[in-house]
């Protein structure tokens, strides 16, 4: 190195004014072993385990918008399969640097090590948590039309009704082991009902299955199911949030009838296991600004989505619980994926 440094210096010597300053500033960043200049170049990204266009990609793709001013260009990387197992693991397997986070959602790290019988990754402790993003309730919706038919105005209604007539409700699912299906085998146990479930291959044919009256209830995502609400094809009987959603304050929660009901959908931010924590409380204090702004506040609540800013620490309980209450509801459905 020494060598290659004293062959510079002796050509600088010999170049004009200008290219001896230029040879210069190369000789003293070779000095500094690059890493200087390398910083400067160096571009974060954001793993998404999803597909481009659905809710956790535009989400994500809002944060790293929000946040360049502070941690500079962030790109966004969809990494789609396998219910987001192949994203996830590629988060847990970069360098811990804090150049490379994603997205850990109630999929990835609550529902799918109970469901798959083989894991690439440990969700309780691959991960460093950075903060939790948002919660999007999800929503019991019944067909507009078999709720005149049925009489069925309110949750009691539905549950009377399914008590009094065993066997004569269904409810569809995006598929076997969707948040959907583990919702409503939830309510089912809670409520002490029964109602056949239906699997469809994907939230959009399950929602058409119910507004074309070939089931009878779904539990699906607000944000999906809020345009036919407000046409009237669907009726919203309670919302899957401990109290009641801001986007439909008259809507109840199924908390006021089941007490201590409580699941929804929800998404967050992750960095790889061993990343510094100094790195972790920078990123978390970026994104937690940018999810605090009231433009955030506002984008999201277009998509039918509350912000959550929270600690490292607080979202790593929120997971650590919410890992063991799905560990129970994907044991009483008997859902498996493998």
């Amino acid at each position: 190195m020494m060598t290659i440094k004293k062959s510079m210096l002796a050509q600088a010597i010999r170049l004009s004014p200008v290219r001896r300053v230029l040879a210069a500033s190369c000789i003293a960043v070779l000095a500094l072993g690059g890493q200087s200049a390398l910083a400067q170049t160096k571009v974060m990204r954001i793993i998404v385990p999803y597909a481009p266009g659905g809710p956790i990609d535009v989400t994500a793709r809002l944060m790293a918008e929000r946040v360049k001013d502070s941690l500079g260009t962030v790109i966004i990387e969809n990494r789609p399969g396998a219910g987001g197992n192949i994203g996830v693991d590629a988060i847990a397997k970069a360098a811990p640097d804090g150049l490379t986070i994603g997205i850990a959602a109630v999929a990835t790290h609550a529902i799918n090590p109970w469901l798959y019988s083989k894991m690439p990754y440990n969700a309780a402790t691959d991960f460093a948590p950075i903060t939790q993003m948002l919660r999007v309730p999800n929503v019991l919706v019944i067909n507009a039309d078999t709720a005149r038919r049925l009489n069925i105005n309110t949750l009691a209604d539905l549950i009377r009704y399914a008590k009094a007539n065993p066997a004569k409700l269904n409810y569809g699912s995006g598929g076997n082991g969707s948040a959907g299906h583990l919702a409503g085998e939830m309510f089912k146990r809670e409520a002490g009902i029964f109602a056949l479930h239906i699997p469809y291959n994907g939230g959009n044919p399950a929602q058409l299955a119910l507004l074309s009256g070939q089931v009878d209830f779904n539990l699906d995502n607000l944000a999906t199911a809020s345009a036919n609400i407000k046409a009237g094809k669907l009726k919203a009987l309670a919302v899957t949030t401990a109290k009641r959603s801001a986007a439909l304050p008259d809507i109840p929660a199924i908390a006021e009838t089941l007490k201590g009901f409580e699941i929804d959908t929800w998404w967050g931010l992750v960095a790889p296991a061993g990343t510094p924590p100094d790195v972790i409380a920078k990123l978390n204090q970026a994104f937690v600004a940018a999810l605090n702004s009231p433009e955030t506040k506002t984008r999201f609540a277009s998509l039918m989505a509350e912000p959550v800013a929270n600690t490292p620490e607080q979202f790593a309980d929120f997971m650590k619980k919410e890992l063991a209450k799905y560990e129970r509801v994907v044991k009483a459905s008997g859902a498996r994926v493998d």
